[in-house]
């Protein structure tokens, strides 16, 4: 019974070895129990006041955004890493994978929207019946968001060429493939 210790007052099981919950004023259980059976101790106050509101968002956030991130830097407050480092913003980013022509050879993008977090990466990968770039329509990203700074200068012209962004300005994107945009090759991009 090491990961649940029995609270206090409860028989221990014929055969086992049991130890009473400690209780600490002001503290949830589970944060209790937690500060009493991690291996690396987390030190400072303001450290342990940072893993309850992230474990307090995961569990109530409606925000996948909110809860991936908080998610994150919990689980890296409890392995012992510094608040400094789990704060970051790049600490609980992630790479999409978009596909530039279908598997079948068919001009679009797949999936043809995706939806991220802010600082999460994109990575177009140049799939079937290239050439193909990445053109993001400058009537149709949010204001402040240079078209010229995310869009492709070139194009990939081998199966497997990719090219990646980062996206740190929440809103709405769209993009297409200039060769292929008669064709209807077009994508969306949602930033949260």
């Amino acid at each position: 019974r090491e990961l649940f210790p029995l609270l206090p007052g409860t028989r221990c099981p014929t055969g086992h070895k049991c130890r009473a919950r400690n209780t600490h004023k002001g503290m949830s259980p589970l944060m209790a129990a937690m500060k009493d059976n991690m291996r690396d101790k987390v030190t400072t106050p303001e450290a342990w006041h940072a893993l309850n509101n992230d474990l307090v968002a995961a569990v109530e956030s409606n925000d996948h955004c909110s809860r991936r991130a908080a998610m994150a830097r919990a689980a890296g407050l409890a392995a012992g890493l510094a608040l400094a480092t789990v704060s970051a913003p790049a600490y609980a980013a992630q790479t999409v994978e978009v596909k530039m022509g279908s598997d079948s050879g068919g001009l679009q993008f797949v999936p043809a929207k995706s939806q991220i977090c802010k600082g999460d990466t994109i990575t177009w990968v140049n799939n079937k019946g290239g050439p193909h770039n990445v053109v993001f329509d400058e009537d149709a990203i949010p204001a402040g968001v240079s078209q010229e700074a995310i869009s492709m200068d070139s194009q990939l012209g081998e199966e497997g060429d990719t090219f990646s962004m980062k996206f740190d300005v929440a809103g709405n994107y769209a993009y297409y493939c200039e060769p292929h945009r008669g064709a209807g090759m077009n994508g969306a991009l949602v930033v949260a």
